[in-house]
């Protein structure tokens, strides 16, 4: 049926679905937060979906809050672990982006939605076998539709709550025992006081530490490293940091997001800036804006979170990035205000560290970060890690019973690694919380054993200098 116009009746019969659809994904997100909480597996995804896909003649401005008449529809399969083939036999590629949605790419066509969910209070339903209306376009980000997909066998809806925080609009009041007893039960990294954080509200917290659209409710889990795998790895040096390259730094300042969630705005374009200096020998240094992203991208849910997967990747290929000067940031939630005069700057390639969603290990990490530059990285932040001052993070299974935070997602970005002189290894991260917060903006955490989710899902992006 590709590219074939239906007789009037089909068309009239595909208009009143298209309203029915319209109808369901307005009715499941209107006075909802712009938050995205579906919780949608690997299992619940694989199989075969239909695709329902609009005319293809828009450009990347094109709005897909609704859909139009539909004009194109085809069958994909997507099987194990990341291939997918349509009905004509072509074969492609496909990943989960975290638990929110999946992207494809086959027959020279790249799609992405978001997964469909109903929403009430706290308690959320996901609908795992359809899709939200979302986005295609070909490999060439030329010829742009909007799109939904339902899978051909039903998958049962699924409910969780979320665990939001107790008082959220109250200032955050410093509980000194909690922090004497991060110190007193290991000795790897130390706790302290940030005075700062007083002045803040727990919501002021929860954003800074991911944002409510990141919250978690299941992560992957590292794959095992294949022979060929290892034998790459035992290549690489024993340490490695992208800030001294034989003297050399090739990553941009630390910036401070403050109360906005838009650690994954910030990680995405700090990746972006570091791979330009690699790229270009450090003749070109470019800052981009994280505000563009938080204000103007329709991957992204604004102040309460993102994926860097959909930011540096597919926002960054589709549309572009834009200095800092073009939209400076404001922290805050706000229309799109970027200079729309300022020149756009594209990624020409990316993908999960591994291949796809749930590939990453640590090898393939070390192997990446050595051979191409600094990667998006998530982890799992708990109410310890806010108060980390220095050392080889990890979390003790303490919690602040007063101060209770929303367990989230942050991004940030995995710029080396190394060991302790006891053999302890570790990654070096940089994080977007200040120059006066942990080891001058930066962190180091326990590598090799996946630390709160860190070695799951890292991104690498090739961005065009």
């Amino acid at each position: 049926m590709s590219g074939v116009r239906s007789p009037i009746r089909v068309q009239i019969a595909q208009k009143m679905d298209v309203w029915i659809w319209a109808v369901l994904v307005v009715m499941l997100v209107t006075g909802t937060q712009a938050d995205t909480p579906a919780n949608c597996t690997f299992d619940d995804i694989r199989g075969d979906w239909t695709i329902y896909e609009t005319e293809r003649t828009g450009d990347d401005n094109i709005v897909c809050d609704e859909m139009g008449p539909i004009v194109h529809k085809k069958t994909i399969s997507l099987m194990y672990p990341n291939v997918a083939v349509d009905e004509f036999g072509n074969e492609g590629t496909w990943t989960m982006v975290y638990n929110q949605g999946f992207e494809i790419k086959v027959s020279g066509r790249s799609y992405y939605a978001f997964s469909l969910y109903e929403k009430s209070g706290k308690t959320v339903i996901s609908l795992c076998d359809k899709t939200m209306v979302g986005w295609s376009r070909d490999i060439t980000v030329r010829n742009w539709a909007c799109y939904r997909a339902q899978k051909k066998t039903l998958v049962t809806p699924k409910n969780h709550t979320l665990s939001y925080m107790l008082q959220e609009d109250g200032l955050y009041k410093y509980n000194k025992a909690f922090i004497q007893s991060i110190n007193a039960k290991q000795s790897k990294w130390w706790a302290g006081v940030y005075p700062e954080y007083e002045l803040m509200t727990m919501m002021d917290l929860l954003r800074r530490a991911g944002g409510r659209a990141s919250s978690m409710t299941s992560r992957a889990r590292t794959a095992p490293a294949t022979f060929y795998t290892r034998l790459r790895d035992a290549g690489m040096p024993a340490a490695w940091n992208w800030r001294n390259v034989s003297g050399i730094n090739y990553v941009s300042p630390i910036r401070n997001q403050g109360n906005c969630g838009s650690c994954y705005a910030f990680a995405s374009m700090a990746g972006l800036e570091s791979r330009i200096r690699i790229l270009a020998n450090n003749t070109q240094q470019p800052v981009f804006s994280p505000q563009d992203i938080v204000g103007c991208s329709h991957l992204s849910q604004g102040c309460e979170g993102g994926f860097p997967f959909l930011i540096a990747g597919r926002y960054a290929q589709d549309v572009g990035v834009v200095l800092e000067e073009c939209s400076p940031y404001e922290g805050k939630d706000d229309a799109c205000q970027t200079n729309k005069s300022c020149a756009r700057h594209y990624t020409s390639y990316y993908r999960y560290v591994g291949g796809y969603f749930g590939g990453c290990n640590e090898e393939e990490m070390k192997i990446a970060l050595v051979k191409g530059g600094p990667l998006l990285v998530g982890f799992e932040v708990y109410d310890d890690f806010l108060h980390y001052k220095g050392g080889i993070y990890h979390h003790t299974g303490l919690y602040d019973k007063f101060n209770p935070l929303e367990l989230t997602n942050h991004a940030v970005l995995l710029v080396g690694y190394g060991a302790d002189e006891t053999g302890e290894k570790f990654w070096i991260v940089k994080n977007s919380w200040g120059e006066a917060w942990g080891e001058d903006g930066y962190f180091r955490i326990q590598r090799g054993v996946d630390e709160c989710g860190i070695e799951s899902m890292a991104v690498e992006v090739v961005p065009i200098p």
